[in-house]
């Protein structure tokens, strides 16, 4: 059985992918295709904290660089 959504309580969670944003105030970053759990129902997206943690790191690393636009596929931060 799968888990059942806890905002909308009819939904299914379903493994599927999501793009992340973040607005760092200079600039952006995106990370496009990021594993994720989403309700079949409302559209609800849940990030494990592995993947979280990963797009913390991003985000930190955009930040140090003073990025304006990054753009990145989750595939090329699995490797």
């Amino acid at each position: 059985m799968k888990p059942a959504c806890p905002l909308c309580c009819g939904g299914d969670q379903r493994q599927g992918s999501t793009t992340f944003t973040a607005d760092l105030g200079f600039g952006v970053v995106v990370v496009r295709h990021v594993p994720a759990q989403i309700c079949d129902q409302c559209g609800e997206e849940w990030l494990h904290d592995d993947i979280a943690e990963t797009l913390e790191a991003i985000v930190a690393d955009a930040h140090a660089r003073h990025s304006l636009v990054d753009v990145r596929e989750w595939r090329d931060q699995a490797a």
